[in-house]
Protein backbone atom coordinates (compact mmCIF):
# COMPACT_ATOMS: atom_id res chain seq x y z
CA UNK A 1 0.00 0.00 0.00
CA UNK A 2 1.16 3.78 -0.83
CA UNK A 3 1.75 6.39 0.94
CA UNK A 4 -1.16 8.39 0.05
CA UNK A 5 -3.58 5.37 0.61
CA UNK A 6 -2.27 4.26 4.34
CA UNK A 7 -3.02 7.99 5.27
CA UNK A 8 -6.12 7.57 3.82
CA UNK A 9 -7.19 4.38 5.19
CA UNK A 10 -6.52 6.48 8.32
CA UNK A 11 -8.41 8.90 8.42
CA UNK A 12 -11.89 7.20 6.88
CA UNK A 13 -12.33 6.01 10.43
CA UNK A 14 -12.31 9.81 11.65
CA UNK A 15 -16.16 9.75 10.88
CA UNK A 16 -16.57 7.80 14.03
CA UNK A 17 -15.23 10.23 16.08
CA UNK A 18 -16.66 13.17 14.43
CA UNK A 19 -19.82 11.55 14.34
CA UNK A 20 -22.90 14.85 13.46
CA UNK A 21 -20.14 17.01 12.99
CA UNK A 22 -18.66 14.93 9.91
CA UNK A 23 -20.78 16.85 7.14
CA UNK A 24 -19.39 20.67 8.59
CA UNK A 25 -16.21 19.15 8.01
CA UNK A 26 -16.76 18.30 4.30
CA UNK A 27 -18.47 21.17 3.83
CA UNK A 28 -15.64 23.09 4.92
CA UNK A 29 -13.29 21.39 2.65
CA UNK A 30 -15.71 22.00 0.12
CA UNK A 31 -16.10 25.57 0.24
CA UNK A 32 -12.30 25.89 0.24
CA UNK A 33 -12.41 24.37 -3.71
CA UNK A 34 -11.91 27.84 -6.18
CA UNK A 35 -13.25 27.69 -9.81
CA UNK A 36 -10.04 26.35 -11.00
CA UNK A 37 -10.10 23.22 -8.86
CA UNK A 38 -7.42 23.98 -6.61
CA UNK A 39 -7.37 24.99 -2.83
CA UNK A 40 -6.16 27.98 -1.52
CA UNK A 41 -3.41 28.73 0.76
CA UNK A 42 -3.83 30.85 3.85
CA UNK A 43 -3.88 33.91 1.63
CA UNK A 44 -6.75 32.72 -0.33
CA UNK A 45 -4.47 31.84 -3.44
CA UNK A 46 -5.35 28.44 -5.31
CA UNK A 47 -1.81 26.52 -4.23
CA UNK A 48 -1.55 22.67 -5.18
CA UNK A 49 -0.01 21.75 -1.67
CA UNK A 50 -3.04 23.03 -0.20
CA UNK A 51 -5.26 21.56 -2.79
CA UNK A 52 -3.42 17.85 -1.49
CA UNK A 53 -5.11 18.31 1.68
CA UNK A 54 -8.47 19.19 0.34
CA UNK A 55 -8.57 16.12 -2.27
CA UNK A 56 -7.65 13.97 0.61
CA UNK A 57 -10.06 15.49 3.03
CA UNK A 58 -12.74 15.04 1.03
CA UNK A 59 -12.24 11.59 -0.11
CA UNK A 60 -11.56 10.51 3.33
CA UNK A 61 -14.96 11.69 4.14
CA UNK A 62 -16.77 10.01 1.45
CA UNK A 63 -17.35 13.31 -0.27
CA UNK A 64 -15.59 13.35 -3.97
CA UNK A 65 -14.09 16.52 -4.76
CA UNK A 66 -15.18 18.15 -8.34
CA UNK A 67 -11.55 17.19 -10.10
CA UNK A 68 -13.01 17.24 -13.58
CA UNK A 69 -12.24 21.57 -14.14
CA UNK A 70 -8.69 20.50 -11.79
CA UNK A 71 -7.53 18.27 -14.42
CA UNK A 72 -7.43 21.24 -17.11
CA UNK A 73 -5.85 23.18 -14.53
CA UNK A 74 -3.22 20.33 -14.09
CA UNK A 75 -2.61 20.41 -17.62
CA UNK A 76 -1.21 23.49 -17.32
CA UNK A 77 1.83 22.13 -15.65
CA UNK A 78 2.40 19.38 -18.23
CA UNK A 79 5.41 20.98 -20.02
CA UNK A 80 6.45 23.19 -17.41
CA UNK A 81 5.95 21.76 -13.83
CA UNK A 82 6.77 23.63 -10.64
CA UNK A 83 10.65 24.52 -10.01
CA UNK A 84 10.68 23.09 -6.44
CA UNK A 85 10.43 19.83 -4.68
CA UNK A 86 7.21 20.30 -2.94
CA UNK A 87 5.21 21.61 -5.61
CA UNK A 88 6.42 18.99 -7.90
CA UNK A 89 5.48 16.12 -5.47
CA UNK A 90 2.09 17.72 -4.80
CA UNK A 91 1.11 17.87 -8.72
CA UNK A 92 2.18 14.63 -9.16
CA UNK A 93 -0.37 13.65 -5.58
CA UNK A 94 -2.87 15.73 -6.99
CA UNK A 95 -3.09 14.04 -10.34
CA UNK A 96 -3.32 10.78 -8.50
CA UNK A 97 -6.94 11.84 -7.45
CA UNK A 98 -7.87 12.64 -10.72
CA UNK A 99 -10.13 10.19 -12.74
CA UNK A 100 -8.20 8.54 -15.37
CA UNK A 101 -4.81 9.18 -13.12
CA UNK A 102 -1.58 10.81 -14.93
CA UNK A 103 -1.37 10.58 -18.88
CA UNK A 104 1.99 8.80 -19.47
CA UNK A 105 3.60 11.63 -20.95
CA UNK A 106 3.00 14.12 -17.97
CA UNK A 107 4.17 11.27 -15.87
CA UNK A 108 7.35 10.74 -17.85
CA UNK A 109 8.09 14.73 -17.53
CA UNK A 110 7.40 14.75 -13.84
CA UNK A 111 9.79 12.08 -13.02
CA UNK A 112 12.31 13.42 -15.10
CA UNK A 113 11.94 16.50 -12.71
CA UNK A 114 11.85 14.32 -9.75
CA UNK A 115 15.42 13.16 -10.90
CA UNK A 116 16.95 16.22 -9.98
CA UNK A 117 16.11 16.17 -6.84
CA UNK A 118 18.27 13.32 -6.32
CA UNK A 119 21.52 13.74 -4.03
CA UNK A 120 24.57 12.06 -3.86
CA UNK A 121 24.05 9.98 -0.61
CA UNK A 122 20.87 8.50 -2.39
CA UNK A 123 18.73 10.49 -1.24
CA UNK A 124 16.68 13.92 -1.96
CA UNK A 125 16.94 16.94 -1.09
CA UNK A 126 14.85 20.71 -2.12
CA UNK A 127 18.11 21.48 -3.62
CA UNK A 128 19.17 20.33 -7.19
CA UNK A 129 22.60 18.47 -6.59
CA UNK A 130 23.09 18.37 -3.29
CA UNK A 131 25.68 15.98 -1.63
CA UNK A 132 23.11 15.30 0.85
CA UNK A 133 19.04 14.08 1.04
CA UNK A 134 17.00 15.19 3.98
CA UNK A 135 14.21 13.05 5.66
CA UNK A 136 11.14 15.13 4.06
CA UNK A 137 12.79 15.35 0.87
CA UNK A 138 12.83 11.07 0.60
CA UNK A 139 9.64 11.23 2.02
CA UNK A 140 7.94 12.97 -1.14
CA UNK A 141 10.13 12.16 -3.43
CA UNK A 142 9.11 8.15 -2.95
CA UNK A 143 5.44 9.35 -2.31
CA UNK A 144 5.47 11.33 -5.68
CA UNK A 145 7.04 7.83 -7.67
CA UNK A 146 4.31 5.64 -6.12
CA UNK A 147 1.64 8.55 -7.06
CA UNK A 148 2.97 9.11 -10.61
CA UNK A 149 2.96 5.07 -11.31
CA UNK A 150 6.91 4.38 -11.93
CA UNK A 151 9.29 2.89 -10.00
CA UNK A 152 11.61 4.92 -7.74
CA UNK A 153 14.86 3.94 -8.48
CA UNK A 154 17.28 2.29 -6.57
CA UNK A 155 15.47 3.22 -3.78
CA UNK A 156 17.02 1.18 -1.18
CA UNK A 157 19.73 4.09 -1.54
CA UNK A 158 16.88 5.62 0.36
CA UNK A 159 17.52 3.69 3.49
CA UNK A 160 21.31 4.43 3.37
CA UNK A 161 20.65 8.66 3.22
CA UNK A 162 18.44 8.72 6.07
CA UNK A 163 20.82 6.09 8.63
CA UNK A 164 23.39 9.59 8.40
CA UNK A 165 20.25 11.52 9.43
CA UNK A 166 20.03 9.67 12.90
CA UNK A 167 21.44 11.36 16.36
CA UNK A 168 21.93 9.75 19.18
CA UNK A 169 18.45 10.23 20.79
CA UNK A 170 16.30 7.58 19.20
CA UNK A 171 14.85 9.42 16.28
CA UNK A 172 15.85 11.57 12.67
CA UNK A 173 16.57 14.94 12.13
CA UNK A 174 15.94 16.29 8.77
CA UNK A 175 18.99 17.22 7.37
CA UNK A 176 22.93 16.70 8.23
CA UNK A 177 23.18 20.17 9.13
CA UNK A 178 20.47 20.03 11.80
CA UNK A 179 21.27 16.40 13.00
CA UNK A 180 23.28 18.24 16.11
CA UNK A 181 19.91 19.62 17.61
CA UNK A 182 18.59 16.07 17.70
CA UNK A 183 15.46 14.28 16.57
CA UNK A 184 12.65 15.95 15.89
CA UNK A 185 8.52 14.49 15.42
CA UNK A 186 7.93 15.23 12.02
CA UNK A 187 10.97 13.62 10.24
CA UNK A 188 11.04 10.62 12.55
CA UNK A 189 7.69 9.72 11.19
CA UNK A 190 8.67 10.37 7.12
CA UNK A 191 11.69 8.24 7.70
CA UNK A 192 9.68 5.15 9.75
CA UNK A 193 7.27 5.67 7.02
CA UNK A 194 9.97 5.58 4.23
CA UNK A 195 11.36 2.13 5.61
CA UNK A 196 8.01 1.03 6.26
CA UNK A 197 7.66 0.94 2.13
CA UNK A 198 11.14 -0.31 1.93
CA UNK A 199 10.70 -3.18 4.22
CA UNK A 200 13.66 -1.97 6.58
CA UNK A 201 13.91 -2.55 10.11
CA UNK A 202 12.35 0.11 12.37
CA UNK A 203 14.30 0.91 15.39
CA UNK A 204 12.11 0.32 18.46
CA UNK A 205 14.13 3.44 20.17
CA UNK A 206 12.42 5.68 17.37
CA UNK A 207 8.98 4.79 18.85
CA UNK A 208 10.06 5.51 22.50
CA UNK A 209 11.32 8.81 21.30
CA UNK A 210 8.02 9.32 19.75
CA UNK A 211 6.17 8.81 22.42
CA UNK A 212 8.54 10.75 24.65
CA UNK A 213 7.46 14.15 22.92
CA UNK A 214 3.86 13.40 24.01
CA UNK A 215 2.63 16.54 25.48
CA UNK A 216 1.31 16.69 28.88
CA UNK A 217 -2.36 18.12 27.92
CA UNK A 218 -2.51 16.46 25.22
CA UNK A 219 -1.15 15.92 21.84
CA UNK A 220 2.64 16.09 20.15
CA UNK A 221 5.54 18.59 20.30
CA UNK A 222 7.40 19.33 17.16
CA UNK A 223 10.73 18.53 18.68
CA UNK A 224 11.63 18.06 22.60
CA UNK A 225 12.08 21.63 22.96
CA UNK A 226 8.63 23.23 21.36
CA UNK A 227 6.99 24.71 24.26
CA UNK A 228 3.29 23.78 22.73
CA UNK A 229 1.81 20.52 20.56
CA UNK A 230 0.71 20.75 17.31
CA UNK A 231 -1.81 19.15 15.34
CA UNK A 232 0.22 18.23 12.18
CA UNK A 233 3.07 16.76 14.67
CA UNK A 234 0.31 14.93 16.36
CA UNK A 235 -0.81 13.41 13.84
CA UNK A 236 2.52 12.24 11.89
CA UNK A 237 3.30 10.67 15.22
CA UNK A 238 0.08 8.87 15.32
CA UNK A 239 0.44 7.71 12.49
CA UNK A 240 4.27 6.62 12.68
CA UNK A 241 3.35 4.41 15.92
CA UNK A 242 0.82 2.92 13.95
CA UNK A 243 2.88 1.77 11.43
CA UNK A 244 5.15 0.00 13.92
CA UNK A 245 2.03 -1.40 15.88
CA UNK A 246 2.63 0.81 19.04
CA UNK A 247 -0.30 1.27 21.19
CA UNK A 248 -1.51 4.42 22.59
CA UNK A 249 -1.25 4.15 26.98
CA UNK A 250 -4.88 4.95 27.66
CA UNK A 251 -4.62 8.08 29.45
CA UNK A 252 -2.55 9.29 26.61
CA UNK A 253 -4.95 8.51 24.18
CA UNK A 254 -7.83 10.23 25.87
CA UNK A 255 -5.33 13.57 26.19
CA UNK A 256 -4.66 13.54 22.17
CA UNK A 257 -8.68 13.50 21.89
CA UNK A 258 -9.13 16.15 24.27
CA UNK A 259 -6.30 18.31 22.18
CA UNK A 260 -7.79 17.99 18.60
CA UNK A 261 -11.24 18.61 19.59
CA UNK A 262 -9.80 21.61 21.63
CA UNK A 263 -8.68 22.64 17.63
CA UNK A 264 -12.00 22.03 16.25
CA UNK A 265 -14.91 24.39 15.10
CA UNK A 266 -18.24 24.75 14.32
CA UNK A 267 -17.03 26.37 11.26
CA UNK A 268 -15.55 22.63 10.10
CA UNK A 269 -12.15 23.00 10.32
CA UNK A 270 -9.30 22.81 12.82
CA UNK A 271 -6.60 24.94 13.53
CA UNK A 272 -2.56 23.82 13.61
CA UNK A 273 -2.34 24.76 17.48
CA UNK A 274 -3.62 26.62 20.83
CA UNK A 275 -1.89 29.89 19.42
CA UNK A 276 -3.41 29.65 15.89
CA UNK A 277 -6.24 31.75 14.30
CA UNK A 278 -6.30 30.39 10.87
CA UNK A 279 -8.39 27.44 9.35
CA UNK A 280 -7.12 25.54 6.83
CA UNK A 281 -7.20 22.46 4.61
CA UNK A 282 -3.70 21.06 5.70
CA UNK A 283 -4.41 21.25 9.38
CA UNK A 284 -7.78 20.31 9.04
CA UNK A 285 -6.47 16.90 7.00
CA UNK A 286 -4.26 16.40 10.18
CA UNK A 287 -7.33 16.61 12.00
CA UNK A 288 -8.74 13.79 10.27
CA UNK A 289 -5.48 11.76 10.28
CA UNK A 290 -5.23 12.12 14.01
CA UNK A 291 -9.03 11.24 14.43
CA UNK A 292 -8.53 8.43 12.37
CA UNK A 293 -5.96 6.65 14.77
CA UNK A 294 -7.51 7.57 17.54
CA UNK A 295 -10.21 6.01 16.61
CA UNK A 296 -7.89 2.37 16.76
Amino acid sequence: MSLRLEMLQAARRAPRLLGESTPLVARFFRSRQTPSGLFPDRQGRGDLYYTVFGLEGLTALASPPNTAVLRNTLLEWRDHPPADLVHLCCLARAWAWVEGGVPAETAAVLSARLARYRAADGGFSPEPGAARGTAYGCYLALGAYQDLGRPLPEAERLADALAALRPADGGWANSAASRAAGSATNPTAAALAVLRQLGRPRPPEAADWLLAQAHPQGGFRAAPQAPLPDLLSTATALHALAGMNVPLPSSLKERCLDFVDSLWTNAGGFHGHWADDALDCEYTWYGLLALGHLDR
